[in-house]
């Protein structure tokens, strides 16, 4: 039998065989067991980032994306005004998400290899009227760039605005601990550092805020205080959930605690960045970010200086052996993206770039 193919990608990616095997059973999404199975997603969603109880966890159906939209379209009423920090398209993407709410909104942008500034946020919020709200990307997927949340979380806090982080690229792996962050919602997805399969997103929502925002979004299936009261009353989602990919991302909580948590899943992400960020530099290709803000999540290479690139080439070469990498996602310049996350080991890294030499050299 062929060997899998190992997602080496920012999400959907490489799932542990139990995390499959949980998806083979059918629930009632009525019926008592699946229930508890949800109380227990939202248990250990909270459990994570140490939330306690002045946050709730609210799962949705969709992606990252849905998730995203919802706490927008849920949080920011009429009168909010809110400020989008920018250096990534996904960054740009919540500033889209607010426009087409007809929500007001301004930005603060930087370039896309370079972390947001907390000066500069902080200088913002001083000179511009009226900001409720601010929201900012934790680790940018377009290029793997981790930004300083807890240092704008801080100056956010001394404003008196209302903070919603996109951790989709860092739940579950890198450090978010709610017991010191004063954040308004933290919002993530199930096939990211999780290792779940795609198809649920979550909001991790400060209890409070939520309770203020009744019918406030103009979507009904987006409506994260509605899903929110209707988990809370009668333990069921609103609409029909996939309960499949709930159950796989239950037990793929289930073997992030076997593991040892979030800091013992970064230590492997790490380790097989350590790996693939050194062999790739020995064969020509550099890191498109400097280290220092560089996550150990999905790493983007520049092509060798001087000659002829072909994304599409590199791709099928290394999907017939296996692998599937991502094209670049930056506005400016060519690039070409490799995951860390996932079911992966450092030696999957060596044998990829044992594949890297053989096709570039």
């Amino acid at each position: 039998m062929a060997r899998e193919k190992l997602l080496l990608t920012p999400g959907p990616l490489t799932t542990r065989i139990e995390t499959r095997r949980a998806m083979l059973e059918d629930w009632g999404s009525r019926d008592a067991p699946f229930i508890a199975l949800t109380a227990e997603l939202r248990r250990r969603l909270l459990d994570v980032v140490h939330a306690g109880d002045d946050f709730v966890a609210v799962p949705l159906q969709g992606s990252g994306t849905f998730i995203v939209e919802a706490a927008l379209s849920t949080l920011l009423d009429r009168d909010a005004k809110l400020l989008v920090l920018a250096n990534g398209a996904y960054g740009e993407r919540m500033l889209k998400i607010a426009q087409r709410l007809g929500r007001s909104v301004e930005t603060l942008s930087w370039p896309e290899d370079q972390a947001i500034d907390p000066a500069k946020v902080a200088a913002a919020l001083s000179e511009r009227a009226g900001i409720t709200h601010v929201a900012m990307v934790h680790c940018e997927t377009t290029t793997g760039l981790l930004n300083p949340l807890a240092e704008v979380a801080g100056v956010v806090a001394g404003h008196r605005a209302g903070l919603i982080i996109d951790a989709m690229s860092s739940f579950g792996a890198l450090p978010i601990d709610l017991r010191s962050l004063p954040v308004t919602a933290l919002l993530a997805s199930s096939n990211k550092c999780l290792e779940g399969a795609p198809g649920v997103a979550f909001g991790i929502v400060a209890r409070s805020a939520l309770a203020r925002c009744a019918e406030i979004s103009p979507s009904l299936s987006l409506d994260l205080h509605d899903q929110w009261r209707a988990l809370e009353s009668s333990g069921q989602w609103r609409f029909t959930p996939p309960v499949q990919v709930v159950a796989a991302l239950v037990e793929a909580l289930r073997l992030l605690e076997a593991e040892g948590g979030p800091s013992a899943r970064l230590r492997r992400y790490q380790a097989s960045f350590d790996v693939l960020a050194g062999g790739m530099q020995r064969l020509g290709f550099e890191l498109y970010l400097d280290r220092a803000v560089q996550a150990p999540i999905i790493a983007t290479f520049r092509p060798r200086a001087g000659e002829p690139f072909d994304f599409d080439r590199l791709h099928a070469a290394l999907s017939d052996k296996g692998f599937i990498i991502y094209p670049g996602k930056l506005t400016r310049e060519e690039t070409f993206r490799i995951g860390c996350i996932g079911a992966v080991e450092p030696a999957d890294f060596e044998r990829l770039l044992i594949e890297m030499r053989r096709i570039t050299i």
